[in-house]
């Protein structure tokens, strides 16, 4: 049997104290990683993979104001609209004007807006331009032209309630209502207030349409809808049959709407490749869209898109893709610069929902064009008054290329 080695006392003893410092280090350190757990993980945490953690709030001092508020306040207290609003509130906190918090009504005009079901309404396209929302366009044979209604004019007022402080998303769904029903619109057109009592109508908006120059195709793409992508196919389908040697691509204006959507018109062009690629901070969000392969059947054909301040999100995936495989020359103004990506989804087991940012895309060359945009080959402007006269100098520009 082998003797079992002797340990000098010496060394024993600092063997032992070696041991009692560490164990009292990994103490103190245990003791500050506790303490401070959250801390180190939300500002660490990133760059080890790991996820955010949960922090529970202290809504002591938010009860405090809302006891004050019993106690003092003069006049009815609607609970459920106070339990709405600091909802809101604290949504609006985190300064994402893409991230925010929705009831259940305000969740169904959402998605009926997406899909274009916009119901009963005046023809009106607007959209936020410089701190205000103005008329982009008024569509054809709906209340809004034939009232006189022009693009560049600021929505002022709804049914006398001053909308300048009000989203885009929250102003359309005060013109809405029901087909028949009156609703009275004040807008600013210069400096000089102008009032429309105007009847709400039906209002027909597909998301894609085609027309013809000779052998050139306009391929106009209003949003993406979940019907967008095959659509699109169908029109694609329709300019190839009829051999046209050029086509526009007009996203002008266009808001954006699903990934997917983009993805299948991105097909039609690229064979297969990397569409877009999404990253977020924690990586759990990380995903890379790839076209279709064997769809590409606009490929090799001339192609020119339309772009202004008003193409945003999903028609700036389609642009930048496009531009970054140099398989089209952009032409127009500057896109809107909107390169997050949302989800949407439902609060618990209420009837309310969250619409949150939670991460950024990259076109495949690796750009994120928040609020730079996406910058034409081709600068030529359009402003309102042409618009207003039916003068389009950016498609006539197109038609040339």
């Amino acid at each position: 049997m082998r003797k079992k080695e002797e340990i000098p006392f010496g060394k024993r003893k600092v063997q032992l104290t070696s041991l009692l410092i560490t164990a009292f280090i990994t103490l103190v350190v245990g003791l500050v990683i506790g303490l401070n757990f959250d801390k180190i993980i939300a500002t660490y945490g990133p760059y080890l993979g790991s996820q955010k953690t949960n922090q529970t709030l202290d809504f002591s001092s938010v009860q405090t104001i809302y006891d004050e508020i019993q106690e003092k306040f003069d006049g009815d207290i609607d609970q459920a609209k106070v339990i709405d609003g600091a909802k809101k509130g604290l949504v609006d906190a985190l300064g994402d004007k893409y991230t925010y918090y929705m009831t259940q009504e305000e969740y169904t005009d959402f998605m009926s807006d997406l899909s274009g079901d916009v119901g009963a309404g005046v023809g009106i396209e607007m959209g936020e331009r410089y701190g205000v929302t103005k008329v982009l366009r008024t569509t054809p044979d709906n209340p809004a032209r034939k009232a006189g209604i022009l693009a560049g004019d600021i929505i002022y007022k709804v049914d006398g309630e001053d909308v300048t402080e009000k989203s885009t998303e929250e102003i359309a769904q005060l013109i809405r209502g029901a087909a028949g029903s009156e609703v009275k619109i004040t807008i600013i057109r210069d400096r000089q207030e102008k009032e429309f009592n105007l009847k709400r109508e039906k209002i027909n908006n597909v998301s894609a349409y085609v027309d013809y120059r000779d052998k050139t195709a306009i391929l106009t793409i209003r949003r993406f809808d979940e019907n967008t992508g095959t659509l699109t196919k169908s029109l694609a389908k329709e300019i190839v049959e009829k051999q046209c040697d050029k086509v526009i691509l007009d996203l002008r204006d266009n808001g954006g709407g699903y990934v997917s959507s983009a993805k299948e018109v991105i097909s039609l062009w690229v064979d297969g490749k990397l569409a877009v690629e999404q990253r977020s901070q924690t990586g759990s969000y990380d995903e890379n869209t790839y076209a279709e392969s064997g769809q590409a059947i606009l490929k090799g054909t001339k192609t020119i898109v339309l772009i202004n301040n008003g193409t945003a999100s999903a028609s700036e995936i389609v642009a930048g893709a496009l531009k970054d495989y140099d398989l089209a020359t952009l032409v127009g103004e500057k896109t809107f610069g909107k390169g997050s990506v949302q989800e949407l989804s439902r609060v618990g087991l209420s009837d309310d929902y969250l619409r949150i940012t939670i991460a950024r895309w990259y076109t495949p060359k690796g750009k994120n064009i928040t609020k730079d945009g996406i910058e034409p080959d081709k600068k030529v402007e359009r402003t309102f008054e042409q618009i207003n006269k039916d003068e389009d100098p950016q498609l006539e520009a197109a038609l040339k290329e």
